[in-house]
């Protein structure tokens, strides 16, 4: 879970997570808390947390993928999944990415969203989104939903393999894209989305959008 000017979410999406049901015996949730500007730290720091709860700290903002990349070698368990802090996804919906993996059904689960007017955060926020993952379809002859979806789960030592080398929030791109790539079977369940807008934190901005397709680019032919 990367953490960046949380504040006003991170205690509660931590306690989410421990009190859904995951669909597994036992786990362990990596916050990393990503250098942040606010008071993110502090809320981590001053309370107590159950022993599933372990905290990484960084220096200095590098970005999401950066934080991706230094909880993974940290990971202990079999299998790892990528959650957000700001509320935006229901951490009860981790148990329906899992099954897949453990019945042997897929290599890698993502989750898939579905744009109500009650959910979304804007029309070009969308289009720009389902403008990326029908880029990906085509550059990878693959039929995905909902490339960036927060959501991504597979078994932790596949995770490592990937290679990932993004900081920013393109890591959402590059971790299907190296697995499309591979020829690895890529399961999608439907989960719950409560999109926030940039006056509430959100933090992706139009010109990730050039960053996403470059890496998709990259990944293609690297």
């Amino acid at each position: 879970m990367p953490a960046f000017n949380e504040e006003a979410t991170i205690e509660r999406a931590i306690e989410r997570v421990l009190e859904a049901d995951l669909g597994v015996d036992s786990y362990e949730l990596l916050v990393v808390e990503n250098g942040s500007l606010d008071s993110t730290r502090r809320v981590l720091t001053e309370r107590e947390w159950p022993a599933e709860v372990k905290l990484i700290f960084v220096d200095r903002n590098r970005g999401k993928g950066d934080a991706i990349r230094r909880a993974l070698p940290q990971a202990a368990g079999t299998l790892s999944v990528i959650l957000d802090a700001d509320l935006e996804y229901d951490p009860a919906d981790i148990a329906k990415l899992v099954q897949p993996l453990r019945d042997g059904s897929a290599d890698a689960a993502m989750g898939t969203r579905f744009f109500h007017s009650h959910s979304a955060y804007g029309f070009w926020y969308v289009v720009g989104g389902r403008s990326v993952t029908l880029a990906a379809n085509a550059l990878y002859d693959a039929w995905i939903s909902d490339i960036l979806n927060c959501y991504k789960a597979m078994p932790t030592d596949r995770f490592r393999s990937l290679q990932l080398r993004e900081d920013g929030f393109a890591i959402d791109a590059e971790i299907p894209a190296r697995l499309l790539r591979d020829g690895a079977k890529i399961y999608e369940v439907p989960v719950d989305y409560m999109a926030r807008t940039q006056s509430e934190g959100k933090k992706l901005r139009p010109r990730d959008a050039a960053k996403i397709m470059w890496t998709l680019l990259r990944c293609r032919w690297d």
